[in-house]
């Protein structure tokens, strides 16, 4: 188990993000039934991190969770989400008002049906609240006892900075993987003097680092993977070189190149929990294998320099 910054939370270093767990605005055709399950699977799996957000289906994803947690011991699993997406006059804005912020806590408390949440970020830094005055807003919360960590996403190391003023930053979440690294030169140095958690999203490359992919994939205009540098281009075919290098040490272990990968950030001491998503309950089942790959030194620096340039 791994702790999420200053705070009591802890979790097994491999989670489940749930973006296509109700997250209907951000993928086509997802079925609800199939989204409760993908969470139930991850619970019966041993992963005890579940990763939403408001923004996922606005509010869905959390209405599922809430669903598919029921008769599963609260105590025994963590559940983090996010806000920031302001919908109340019709559109949608980024807002860290700490009146917002409260709000948005107990209106997610409701979606999830229960009692406290473990971590809640700061989906999206917005361009006029004070980033200190609104995660002091989530501190009031944390004081009540309805949330246990505080978190920021998205946000700029100066934001990061300006947050953790009074160094209430639990962990922060933001894009990192093999393919996309700044974070490791940007951010990761505050981090570990501030003992602030880091948590990637899209670790594996929107399923690029699965070895799923070998040619360029045209996706629908309304799936986030739309327009995606990654997969076009050249850099499409260096990536599937690399991914496809993979596979003698994947076969080696005995597992698929996934689950490799999950075992690399596992390991890396920068990252906290991995939250890998899923659009399927057997995709979660074979993300949690990856917990008990165990990679020698020498194997995950080989990993860390192979996709040192791409």
């Amino acid at each position: 188990m791994v702790k999420i910054g200053k705070s009591n939370v802890e979790s097994t270093p491999l989670g489940l993000g749930t973006n296509a767990v109700g997250g209907n605005n951000l993928f086509p055709n997802l079925k609800d039934e199939t989204g409760i399950q993908i969470v139930k699977t991850g619970l019966d799996s041993g992963i005890t991190l579940l990763d939403t957000a408001f923004a996922y289906g606005m509010g869905h994803s959390e209405e599922l969770i809430g669903q598919a947690i029921k008769g599963y011991d609260r105590s025994k699993f963590v559940i983090a989400t996010k806000a920031a997406q302001d919908t109340s006059d019709g559109d949608v804005k980024i807002n860290n008002n700490p009146q917002f912020l409260k709000k948005s806590v107990d209106d997610a408390l409701k979606r999830l049906q229960t009692d406290y949440i473990d971590i809640f970020y700061i989906h999206f830094p917005d361009d006029q609240t004070p980033k200190d005055e609104a995660v002091a807003a989530l501190n009031e919360m944390k004081q009540e006892g309805k949330i246990k960590a505080i978190g920021v996403s998205n946000f700029s190391l100066d934001q990061i900075k300006e947050a953790n003023k009074d160094g209430l930053v639990d962990v922060v979440e933001d894009q990192y993987s093999l393919l996309h690294r700044d974070a490791e030169t940007e951010m990761f140095d505050y981090l570990r003097e501030n003992n602030i958690s880091f948590v990637p999203f899209f670790p594996l490359a929107s399923g690029l680092l699965t070895g799923k992919y070998s040619e360029v994939v045209d996706f629908p205009e309304n799936d986030i993977r739309h327009g995606n540098p990654d997969f076009t281009g050249e850099r499409f075919e260096k990536i599937v070189e690399k991914v496809n290098n993979l596979k003698p040490l994947a076969d080696k272990h005995g597992i698929t190149t996934a689950q490799l990968v999950l075992a690399w950030y596992i390991k890396n001491p920068d990252v906290t929990v991995v939250i890998p998503g899923a659009k399927r309950p057997e995709q979660v089942e074979s993300n949690a294998k990856a917990l008990n790959v165990s990679l020698s030194d020498e194997e995950y620096a080989q990993i860390d320099n192979d996709f040192r340039n791409i």
